[in-house]
């Protein structure tokens, strides 16, 4: 009894041990943070045998890199050598020695750095160029295509590839529209000085542009002179029809004979994007006309993708067909394009083409993955395909020091930083490992964690952690309720929040269902739920009897169909009406494809896809409904 009493003094005094030593490496970090360099020294020999310990190291030497000796910076980099601390402290160092052109450390640190940045890509490209390096400027030109912003680094690399002729004139201009395309004027702004000549971006116009686009428009009558004329012209254009396809269209009628042939092209290309978007029924012929042009403008594969969910609306197999192989070759081999590829082409007679397409595309585990099965007449199957860790795997795992830091972390409720220390750590893991450190996470409660690492495998699965049901016994009490289906539920909530229980989102939604405020508060009222706070939404069982209630709601209100609801719970039900076309049934793949919210899309695409592999993991039996019935025929709006 003695020793049992002793043992249990020993664990609490373990445990007080680590939480004051966690609140010490918090009051560490926050030092840092601050730039308080004494109070992180006095932290800092508190917790030499923390887990975090390297984190201190690292804040320590983040405050003086700029005058620490060579030798002292290495000593640190050996010595955690491997580690996701010492690959960060690597790249700062970096970024120091390119900034001063240290070129013989930089030579000797870059090749061992794991994650690279632009930055640091661009100070490598000075690096070789100062070197004479021939083949720098061209490997380099391709940083040019960005609308982003780019690091001053990068500033150099460019007046390089602009001095020798690799960026030309109409290179500049090519990136100012695509800065312009994203509404990115202060890109443009920055890239217009590197244009010669009196045909530069004229800075006042593209300001009133951007302030008032229609008043810029009408005030415009027969101005439209030169190439920063036709560029401001096409901005303003594209910021009118960023709200209203009829609104820009009369503006374009007005102006379009001021333009070239190949601005004519490429405004109406866009035209049919944002129509298509809109399940507007001119897009394609506004697609169609773009192409038509003397000098048509090469199409994105963005505004090609649209241009196939247009003539998927009206089931146009020839223009899908068509369009998908003016795809670059690298967007054809996205599972989306290879199955409506297959699709068009067994329209069209050609099924030994479509099966050759749909067969390797069936073992992907994802939405047209299993479209794909269901086509060839295949079921999904997960048995087959289980690898269960052993308890040793497991312990062996959770002493690997990686681990222990994302532990720690995570225990902080730093979750950003466990995160990052987690996909460090097992980024070259083998199936085995990655299930073990999946298992590992799942046991501490790390649920986003043990999902995504279990995600990974290639050849070796576990779908029971890709497929975790935590909370399962509440959760059944409150589906029995509103005779909700299992599966389809905990497909939604591993997307909303991969369940954590009380997680935020930037915009506000809270908990296991992702549950808006007002929408919370609502379901409250409904439900009677006396003296409702906000602060209560994160726990796991009101978090539950809230959404649920919803979902069912949402589900009544749209044909009970659970494809709708997906789309309602994530946009909300008004839109996911309007996404229904007027006149005519949608098949489900169909509707869920051509949702204009890439967010949304993906997101209900998920969903489904998830609800197949619950039925299969929580054993739902062989009547479980297959992929296509669970999205079935979408009714006509009218």
């Amino acid at each position: 009894m003695r020793n049992y009493l002793f043992g249990l003094i020993l664990l609490a005094y373990a445990g007080t041990l680590s939480a004051n030593q966690d609140s010490d490496f918090l009051a560490a970090r926050q030092a840092f943070q601050t730039g308080d360099a004494k109070r992180l020294d006095d932290y800092a020999r508190r917790l030499q045998r923390h887990a975090l310990w390297p984190y201190v190291e690292y804040y320590q030497f983040r405050m003086v890199l700029q005058t620490t000796d060579i030798a002292t910076i290495r000593n640190f980099l050996q010595r955690h050598e491997g580690s996701l601390v010492a690959d960060r402290l690597r790249a700062d160092w970096l970024k120091i020695l390119g900034k001063n052109q240290q070129w013989q450390l930089f030579d000797a640190e870059y090749p061992l750095l794991g994650n690279k940045d632009t930055e640091l890509l661009c100070y490598y490209y000075q690096r070789r160029l100062s070197a004479s390096d021939k083949t720098a400027l061209t490997d380099a030109r391709s940083l040019w295509s960005t609308p982003t912003s780019m690091p001053d680094s990068c500033t150099p690399i460019f007046q390089a590839l602009i001095s020798s002729g690799q960026i030309s004139q109409q290179d500049i201009w090519t990136r100012i529209r695509a800065a312009l395309e994203e509404g990115q004027t202060a890109v443009a702004t920055h890239v217009n000085r590197y244009l010669t000549g009196n045909d530069a971006l004229n800075s006042a116009d593209l300001n009133n542009a951007a302030k008032n686009p229609q008043r810029y428009l009408e005030t415009l009558k027969s101005k439209i002179k030169t190439r920063s004329d036709r560029e401001i012209v096409l901005f303003a254009l594209l910021r009118l029809l960023r709200n209203d396809t009829n609104q820009a269209y009369v503006q374009w009628l007005k102006i379009k004979d001021q333009l070239t042939a190949s601005d004519r092209s490429y405004f109406l290309g866009r035209l049919g994007y944002r129509a298509a978007m809109r399940h507007d029924s001119r897009a394609l012929d506004w697609f169609r006309e773009a192409q038509n042009t003397a000098q048509p403008y090469p199409p994105s594969d963005t505004v090609l993708a649209w241009q196939v969910r247009a003539a998927l609306r009206v089931t146009n197999w020839d223009e899908v067909l068509r369009t998908i192989n003016r795809m670059s070759p690298a967007e054809q081999q996205v599972d989306t394009w290879r199955y409506w590829k297959a699709r068009a082409l067994k329209t069209k007679g050609e099924a030994l083409e479509a099966h050759n397409i749909l067969i390797p595309l069936s073992d992907e585990h994802s939405f047209y993955g299993q479209l794909a099965r269901e086509e060839l007449g295949t079921m999904l199957s997960i048995a087959d395909k289980t690898y269960r860790v052993s308890s040793g795997e497991v312990s062996a795992m959770e002493h690997k020091p990686g681990i222990q830091r994302a532990l720690a972390f995570s225990r902080m409720n730093l979750r950003t930083e466990a995160y990052r220390e987690w996909s460090w750590t097992v980024r070259n893991f083998s199936d085995p490992e990655l299930l073990a450190a999946a298992e590992v996470a799942r046991r501490h409660g790390m649920y986003d964690r043990a999902i995504n690492t279990a995600n990974r495998t290639v050849s070796q699965h576990d779908f029971s952690l890709r497929f975790l049901s935590p909370h399962r016994e509440t959760l059944k009490k409150v589906l029995r309720q509103h005779e909700l289906d299992e599966a389809w539920v905990y497909g939604l909530i591993r997307q909303e929040s991969r369940f954590i229980a009380d997680i935020k989102s930037h915009a506000g939604a809270a908990g296991l269902m992702q549950l808006m405020p007002a929408t919370a508060e609502w379901v409250a009222k409904q439900l009677g739920i006396q003296n409702f706070r906000q602060n209560i939404v994160v726990d796991v069982n009101t978090n539950l009897q809230l959404g649920t209630y919803y979902l069912k709601h949402v589900l009544g209100t749209l044909d009970n169909q659970p494809l709708l609801a997906s789309a309602a719970y994530n946009a909300g039900p008004g839109r996911a009406r309007r996404w229904r076309d007027n006149t005519m049934p949608l098949e489900g793949a169909i509707y869920a494809e051509t949702i204009p919210f890439n967010e949304t899309r993906d997101y209900v695409k998920k969903v489904l896809k998830n609800s197949m592999y619950y039925a299969k993991v929580l054993d739902h039996g062989h009547d479980s409904p297959t992929l296509k019935q669970r999205l079935g025929v979408v009714r006509a709006a009218k």
